[in-house]
């Protein structure tokens, strides 16, 4: 069993590979990307990755990036009881994010692991068994929270979802939107893209320019009130993100497809 500090740079990336043994990776600090098998995640601080053995996975950093890893085979656990732990623990590569009191126990445990690690004793390897079978566990419970309040997940998306959708006009910032539904600006940020594989404010912007498209087709405003309507700051940038999302320049779109 090894239980290690891995760095990562701004930027830094490590490209995809896999392990023959179990590996639980928790975020000390920073965020990223990362992917494991088939699906991608946003990292953040007290995230955690689980990873079975044989697992494509590859990691890149968007800041400094701290992660502390542990790292163990299937024999280190070898009874009846922890086998059933392991399987329940790592029944798919997943990112994990864990509530508050989870979290503090489970960064508790860590650190009594790399305590452990230190005094080089003959209990060692007994308690470092015990830490691993506790931090398992939360594993699993954790799965059981996240089941039990997925219904909540899914409505307070739909409630960002629906905020940008009527209040487009108004909102200028993430920061807008977190004051307006009440919720953390990560945790926004977290769930719109997993469940939508875009940030809030890039649908924001397909939302503005979705707008002024009809706008565009079905009234004779000018394009500089269309940009206001919308709740772009700038007609420069106004331009910018529409040509970017359409293709064509504003003027050119409305000559183009005008119904009036």
């Amino acid at each position: 069993m090894r239980i290690f500090e891995s760095k990562h740079k701004n930027f830094q990336e490590v490209h995809k590979h896999f392990h023959e043994t179990f590996q639980i990776l928790y975020a000390l600090e920073g965020h990223g990307n990362c992917q494991l098998g088939n699906d991608d995640y946003i990292i953040t601080k007290d995230d955690v990755l689980i990873i079975p053995p044989f697992t494509s996975h590859s990691i890149s950093a968007n800041t400094k990036l701290t992660i502390l890893v542990l790292e163990f085979d299937q024999k280190y656990l070898n009874t009846h009881i922890e086998d059933d732990l392991l399987e329940r623990a790592f029944i798919q590569p997943e990112r994990r994010t864990l509530y508050p009191f989870e979290s503090s126990e489970f960064r508790q445990l860590l650190r009594k692991m790399l305590y452990e690690k230190s005094l080089q004793d003959d209990l060692q390897d007994h308690i470092l068994k015990s830490h691993l079978i506790e931090i398992l566990c939360i594993l699993i419970r954790s799965k059981r929270s996240e089941s039990t309040n997925q219904y909540q997940s899914v409505v307070r998306l739909e409630s960002i979802k629906e905020t940008i959708d009527r209040r487009y006009y108004e909102l200028q910032s993430l920061e807008d939107l977190s004051k307006k539904v009440n919720v953390s600006k990560s945790y926004i940020q977290r769930i719109f893209k997993d469940q939508y594989s875009r940030t809030p404010m890039h649908y924001l912007s397909e939302v503005r320019i979705g707008r002024a498209k009809q706008l565009l087709t079905e009234s004779d405003q000018e394009i500089s009130s269309i940009c206001f309507e919308v709740g772009f700051s700038s007609l420069a940038t106004f331009y910018r993100i529409f040509k970017k999302h359409v293709g064509i320049p504003p003027n050119t779109y409305r000559s183009t497809y005008n119904k009036t």
